[in-house]
């Protein structure tokens, strides 16, 4: 019987050339949507996905040879893993593949923030030429609060400590990991005192959700800069937008958003959106920070890698 692998991703050809080898024929559709997938799954034996495809129950019974699942990356919540394990299907990913992508992101996000790089390029374009306004400020000396400490915090937070930014990093469910220019913290006490940069890297699960809202700002007691490069939901974009109306919050930057794509979005969240992204405070992207040349090839390389251990290939 032939082994198919239904592919909802873009991958490097490290992965689907090492699958092939292992007898799987595999097809692409990068344009897939929910129903077609629907439709197609009964006929496959693998998948691999991003953000495209929701795998939940319905997906997975309709999945009746489905013996694994593999994500691009990180971010499990696109998958019922807990289901899919008690019907006996195997769960992968790779997080450690675009890891130093999206910390290289935040980082160039911060000082793009800190020096006012895009502000001061928008000016330029309309024969605006100021220097005194567009005075940066230096990241070394300041202190950052890195919340979630699993590949991508771990990445930025030792890129900051590089660069003399003292990092205060608090992840609820790791311990051991300070070491010295990172301080280990057991609860966010620390951060909501000191941290001039406030950064997430948290995976979005019914403990994440809306993590930062109108309660965790007015903790925060002195201005700072805001990074959320992990999932949309754990920041709430209208109470982001007040911080940076009242100064609360001197600057902001996004890679995720509540509602992706834009189309995806309900008038109220465009409306924020919209609101964002005109404001020389703030830089946004389309969820980029982990798209790399080398991130598809190490995410490709990292995936199949635990596919063909977990199968017997390896």
């Amino acid at each position: 019987m032939t082994k198919r692998v239904l592919i909802a991703a873009p991958v490097h050809e490290v992965l689907t050339r090492q699958l092939e080898s292992w007898g799987y024929v595999c097809e692409q559709v990068l344009d897939i949507t929910g129903a077609q997938a629907l439709e197609m799954i009964p006929a496959f034996e693998g998948v691999i996905t991003s953000t495209r495809l929701q795998i939940d129950k319905t997906f997975i019974d309709r999945g009746t040879q489905l013996k694994w699942l593999g994500r691009m990356g990180s971010g499990m919540e696109v998958i019922d893993v807990p289901y899919a394990t008690a019907r006996g299907i195997q769960c992968f990913s790779s997080p450690e593949g675009n890891a130093n992508a999206v910390a290289e992101q935040a980082l160039g996000m911060l000082l793009g923030l800190q020096h006012r790089i895009v502000a001061a390029h928008l000016e330029l374009q309309q024969g605006i030429y100021l220097r005194e306004e567009n005075r940066g400020v230096e990241i070394e000396g300041l202190t950052a609060g890195v919340i979630g400490y699993g590949n991508n915090g771990s990445a930025f937070a030792r890129k900051l400590k590089a660069m003399d930014v003292q990092v205060l990093a608090f992840d609820k469910y790791r311990q051991g990991y300070g070491e010295p220019g990172i301080q280990e913290c057991t609860d966010l006490e620390a951060i909501y005192r000191k941290a001039d940069i406030l950064s997430f890297h948290l995976p979005l699960n019914e403990e994440t959700d809306y993590y930062f809202d109108d309660t965790f700002l007015q903790k925060m007691e002195r201005p700072f800069v805001l990074l959320n490069l992990s999932r949309g939901k754990i920041v709430a974009a209208a109470t982001l937008l007040a911080g940076l109306q009242s100064g609360r919050i001197k600057a902001a930057a996004l890679d995720v958003w509540e509602q992706e794509p834009l189309a995806r979005m309900d008038a109220a969240t465009r409306a924020v959106f919209d609101e964002l992204i005109r404001r020389p405070d703030f830089i946004g992207t389309p969820h980029i920070a982990g798209y790399t040349v080398q991130a598809l090839y190490k995410m490709s390389y990292y995936l199949v890698g635990k596919l063909g251990k977990a199968l017997g290939f390896n």
